[in-house]
């Protein structure tokens, strides 16, 4: 049944103040690596000019990254949920081999990444580059799934352990050593080459420093020898997996792959209809276009980054207030997370429409001009998900993860086909349609159905 409490003001409202305040670490880290983003997006486009900006960061970068998606199990939601689960029963055997588990697993597919991206080098270069002379720059960038060989594991190993001020200075850490290595390139007169290694630089520290940092946290809450735990009931687990006893797969709570598939699926879907738009370009452009649609999505980017720290907290909190039926609690909450994230949304929008028609070409330099109505359609689709990034968690929090998954993959089905008809003859201006109405489709059916789920169960009696 709906509550009948008075409503919080919003200085007094703790639901909220513990979203914000578990946001801060990541939201400061963010903040600063968005402008460190912006300027040296602003450097590496001046210096590589829009041909040679699309290559590196709309092609080489993007394929590299979605071969690791596509084989990757989300490890760090996986660690969370079982590692996070032993570690709070008091089991730290069993927290310490579903590390290793878990970390070996990741390592192994990080590995089959890159021997993927070995063998798929040279018709990506071909596909998307259209030159076979690019195919040297796919196998240096790829070089950071094997520096990243365990990052997933180590990124939930800190998130188990709450220690996301580690995770914002790794990133920040990240952030400044790409701008410094981008900004020398950009002052010595780099090549293409350099800004490609300044990228990789980054990525490489960020992996190192994370899984040495997890180390740490597992030596200290699992004591130091976690590495030799043994736990019979994990090995039982994955032999049922391996020799497809379909009950203990299906219906055993410590068998994690299937979690594991599943995020992995969702995380496909996510790549093929919202990641990979570059590359669909480059199916049916040159690299100078895709390199103008890239720096469009950048600018977007730098919009939609300060609300990315709102969602876990928000879901947290989400999964606190819908466990106990508090629906007016929950409603407030979305509410106010929303408001929130409109107030930011819509005045960077309108500074970005007011003024960005003169400073793209300003900044970035002529030949980046039209990235101007690209960002204004992509604002349209990429605003609205802003404003409601909280449709998913919300599904999630009760207990229905399905259905995004089918939203998405229906309404992406749809625009992946569109592009295919509609791109190679109406290139980036119908891309960026294609993009944005796909965010305000798929939203739309996810946010009605979670709030549709709401009003049913606050007016269900009580059992």
């Amino acid at each position: 049944m709906q509550q009948s409490q008075p409503q919080p003001s919003w200085q007094t409202d703790t639901l909220l103040k513990r979203v914000l305040r578990n946001s801060g670490h990541l939201f400061s880290s963010t903040t600063i690596s968005a402008a460190l983003g912006v300027v040296q997006g602003i450097l590496a486009a001046r210096l590589l000019g829009d041909a040679g900006y699309g290559l590196v960061a709309g092609i080489v970068m993007v394929f590299a990254t979605n071969v690791n998606r596509l084989l990757s199990f989300r490890m760090s939601e996986v660690t969370v949920k079982y590692v996070g689960e032993a570690f709070a029963q008091n089991n730290k055997p069993r927290a310490a081999a579903l590390v290793k588990s878990i970390g070996l697993t990741e390592a192994a597919t990080s590995i089959l990444a890159y021997l993927v991206l070995l063998a798929l080098t040279p018709w990506a270069a071909q596909t998307f580059a259209k030159d076979p002379a690019t195919a040297n720059l796919f196998r240096i960038y790829g070089l950071f799934l094997l520096a990243n060989i365990v990052y997933e594991t180590s990124s939930g190993v800190l998130q188990t352990f709450k220690r996301f001020d580690r995770l914002a200075a790794v990133n920040l850490i990240q952030s400044i050593l790409t701008f410094i290595l981008i900004a020398a390139a950009f002052l010595l007169h780099g090549t293409l080459v350099h800004v490609l290694l300044a990228y990789l630089a980054g990525k490489t520290l960020a992996g190192i420093t994370i899984i040495w940092l997890a180390a740490l946290e597992l030596n200290r809450n699992l004591g130091p020898s976690w590495w030799q735990s043994r736990d019979q009931e994990l090995k039982t687990d994955h032999w049922s997996l391996i020799t497809g006893n379909s009950s203990s797969f299906i219906f055993h709570p410590s068998s994690f792959l299937p979690f594991a598939l599943n995020t992995n699926l969702n995380g496909t879907v996510n790549l093929i209809v919202r990641d990979s738009p570059t590359l669909l370009l480059a199916l049916f452009v040159t690299p100078a276009e895709v390199g103008i649609f890239k720096l469009a999505l950048a600018l977007i980017n730098f919009i939609t980054l300060p609300i990315e720290p709102f969602i876990w907290p928000t879901y947290a909190e989400l999964t606190e207030t819908i466990a106990r039926s508090e629906w007016v609690a929950t409603k407030r909450l979305l509410r106010r997370v929303s408001t929130i994230s409109a107030a930011w949304t819509i005045s960077a929008a309108v500074g970005l429409a007011l003024f960005g028609g003169w400073l793209i070409p300003l900044v970035y330099g002529k030949d980046f001009a039209p990235a101007y109505p690209l960002t204004l359609i992509l604002l349209i689709g990429f605003g609205f998900a802003n404003i409601l990034h909280w449709n998913r968690p919300l599904l999630l929090a009760l207990g229905n993860p399905s259905f995004p998954l089918i939203a998405s993959a229906l309404v992406g089905a749809a625009q992946i086909a569109l592009v295919f008809i509609l791109v190679p003859s109406g290139g980036a201006i119908v891309m960026a349609w294609l993009m944005s109405a796909y965010f305000i489709f798929s939203i739309s059916l996810i946010v009605y159905r979670g709030l549709t789920e709401i009003k049913h169960r606050a007016n269900s009696p009580i059992p």
